[in-house]
């Protein structure tokens, strides 16, 4: 899809069916770079679609092709790529130049830069100290067994060192410092580690991984919550929405499981199957005001979205991060939804959502500065008002690329 623009409208604002969603994004790259250092011992099923994972598995092949010269690996916009190469290129014979769009060479990569050339690397920065691109000088020889690194700025930097700890000489010890962000995140990069065979310690803030070996295994990507959530705010938003999203399970890894229990508040019930959950419109009962996004960001700017739609005010904690993603998502949330009259006002660490003036304009033009979360948050408004218009929508491709078709299957329509 190459479009500037699409505009949105559903005539019935009724949903129903069955929606099939790609594998998860975030389970999908931690299991190439598993499956990478494995040495081919560990297979993986139902990997993710997503521009992102298709970058990273490109990415791979070329670190891993035989070459004399340096070899420049562009990740595009792919921040958890980026985090996870950083990482994995020093376990590798050779040069590497690391880099990625204009906006990824904005995005801060020096805590986790600091805290590998502390255990031995070799990565310089080629432009602007602190940011990619970045220059990597393989193999590391490890001159040191431990790190700490700050446990509150990106879970994607703890991930990343975790993910190579098996495979250095001396294993890793990684004590992390103040309170942890995204935990969810880190706990599913050692489960899938041990799914794989590789153990590990996590005593107080301080894991350790040995050096060992991955065994001969299996990888079944489970289809990805982060996706379904846009489900979830379809159904919230819908006069009457039913709909089955099969292979979610009530124990996934991933962390924005979290948007089942938190659209309860906003009338949206979930029901576990044997290989799937059903989602149906149910009366809003919840005055619930405070929503804490510590362990699930990426589910901030859909639960805003809805709130805002269905007129809450409601306050949010837990979205220090959101202001280094692929945009400002505060400052975007903030800038979208005062075009119907909805505001987001920023009080220390708390969030506060004032939506009783949220009106329909008629048309509403939805920026998404080339992030993808924006543009899959805002397209269910769709429901509620009476023509939504998404700038550059080809921005899902990043991780959900059959968005758009899914929505027409559900009578959304798209010109």
């Amino acid at each position: 899809m190459s479009q500037t623009s699409i505009k949105l409208t559903h005539s019935t604002r009724q949903i129903s069916g069955t929606v099939q969603l790609t594998g998860s994004k975030s389970e999908s790259n931690r299991a190439l770079i598993i499956q990478a250092i494995s040495k081919g011992k560990v297979e993986i099923k139902n990997l993710s679609q997503a521009d992102d994972t298709v970058l990273l598995t490109n990415a791979l092949k070329t670190a891993h092709q035989d070459s004399d010269t340096s070899k420049t690996i562009d990740i595009g916009p792919a921040g958890t790529a980026m985090r996870f190469l950083t990482s994995y290129l020093n376990l590798l014979p050779g040069d590497f130049i690391l880099t990625g769009t204009k906006r990824m060479q904005q995005r801060p990569i020096g805590i986790l830069v600091d805290a590998l050339n502390s255990l031995g690397t070799t990565i310089e920065y080629t432009q602007v100290s602190g940011y990619p691109p970045l220059h990597i000088h393989g193999p590391l020889a490890q001159s040191a067994t431990s790190v700490t690194i700050k446990g509150d700025i990106s879970s994607q930097y703890i991930s990343s060192l975790l993910l190579i700890a098996s495979a250095l000489k001396q294993g890793l010890r990684l004590d992390i410092q103040g309170e942890l962000t995204s935990k969810p995140y880190v706990t599913m990069t050692l489960d899938m580690l041990r799914e794989v065979g590789i153990q590990h310690t996590w005593t107080d803030n301080s894991i350790y991984i040995a050096p060992q070996n991955a065994i001969p295994s299996t990888l079944y990507i489970e289809p990805d919550w982060s996706a379904a959530s846009y489900w979830y705010a379809m159904v919230a938003l819908s006069e009457k929405g039913a709909i089955r999203l099969p292979g979610l399970k009530r124990s996934s890894l991933q962390g924005d499981i979290a948007i089942a229990e938190i659209m309860t508040h906003f009338g949206v019930k979930t029901t576990f199957e044997d290989n799937s959950i059903y989602l149906e419109k149910v009366e809003i009962t919840s005055q619930k005001e405070l929503f804490d996004f510590k362990s699930c960001p990426d589910l901030a700017q859909t639960v805003v979205v809805v709130a805002s739609a269905l007129k809450r005010n409601v306050s949010f904690t837990g979205l220090e991060t959101l202001k280094i993603k692929e945009t400002d998502r505060i400052a975007a949330l903030q800038k979208e939804i005062a075009k119907y009259g909805a505001r987001l006002e920023e009080d220390g660490t708390t969030y506060h959502l004032y939506s009783e003036y949220v009106d329909d304009p008629g048309e509403i033009a939805i920026e998404t500065y080339e992030d993808h979360r924006m543009a899959m948050a805002f397209a269910p408004l769709a429901l509620v008002f009476k023509q939504i218009r998404i700038v550059e929508p080809q921005v899902v491709e990043k991780s959900y690329p059959t968005f758009w078709d899914d929505l027409r299957e559900q009578g959304f329509t798209i010109s």
